[in-house]
């Protein structure tokens, strides 16, 4: 795997790379945004080091890779609602944004592709993110395992996390009080989506589900499918699938969401974070 406008290093084994030379603050040439999305697809998720972004700067980039989401639950910022400002206080003890492994909005009908996460202020030590690689969880299954869950669907929402009072109950996102989240029966609702995916690009099987807004499969319970959820939700982030990546200050991850889960690790109590999100619209799973 060899690329002309930037130099690339591996973070790890299973996914991730490091990609330098190139900054994304420019307006850069369609084949070097090639060459960006080729990395992506091939190592998964990529990182950059030393970028300067304005929000208009940010949301140029993300365009470059399709149009933006603009959350269903989640304010963005004033000016830019593209742009969700991911902030925990010193102050704040409790949960942070994003704090259980997940795979982002796949409560949609056609979740995101993936997102763009700049760090504009990051604790010393402390508030790393883990991603895992999907291909790999769904390549180590047995062979009879693969038979079972490749005809499956599974249902997804966001009830558990931005529902009802009720629903929310074990989550404790009110204590992030730098950031505006809605919370509404709306968010109840239910889509199906494959347990193994096809990704639309690289033809490659992975499988489709996520602790954070998998509920159930469909046509069966909640008791019924839990069992065999809880060891999928397990085994697909099996530390030899994943990547560790630690933030400094103007760096970015760009990670693709129809393959990859992630973890934004909640051990900087004490210490101030803000990163700006941008993510980048899909397509339905198939």
């Amino acid at each position: 795997m060899s690329y002309r406008a930037f130099d690339v290093r591996r973070i790890a084994g299973a996914l991730g790379a490091e990609l330098a030379g190139v900054d994304v603050s420019k307006p850069l040439d369609e084949s070097v945004i090639a060459e960006i999305r080729r990395a992506l697809l091939d190592h998964q998720v990529i990182f950059f080091r030393d970028q300067h972004l304005t929000p208009e700067q940010h949301l140029a980039f993300g365009r470059r890779f399709g149009s933006l989401n603009v959350h269903d639950f989640v304010g963005g910022m004033a000016q830019y609602p593209e742009i969700i400002e991911v902030r925990k206080e010193a102050e704040d003890h409790g949960s942070n944004f994003g704090g259980a492994w997940h795979s982002d909005v796949t409560y949609l009908e056609e979740p995101a592709l993936g997102s763009i996460l700049y760090a504009k202020e990051v604790p010393s030590h402390g508030g790393d993110t883990l991603f895992a690689n999907q291909y790999l969880a769904y390549d180590a299954l047995s062979d009879g395992m693969k038979r079972l869950l490749e005809p499956l669907k599974a249902v997804h929402s966001a009830g558990h996390v931005y529902g009802s009072e009720r629903s929310r109950a074990s989550v404790r996102f009110d204590e992030l009080k730098a950031m505006t989240m809605r919370f509404s029966p709306e968010a109840e609702r239910e889509t199906v989506h494959p347990v193994v995916r096809t990704h639309p690009e690289t033809g490659r099987k992975c499988l489709y589900l996520n602790r954070g807004f998998t509920v159930r499969f469909a046509d069966m319970t909640v008791e019924e499918s839990r069992p065999l959820l809880d060891w999928l939700f397990a085994h697909s982030v099996r530390p030899e699938f994943t990547c560790r990546w630690r933030w400094e200050p103007n760096a970015i991850a760009f990670w693709d969401n129809r393959c990859v889960q992630h973890y934004a690790l909640n051990d900087y109590h004490g210490h101030r974070r803000v990163m700006h999100r941008v993510t980048v619209n899909g397509d339905r799973p198939v």
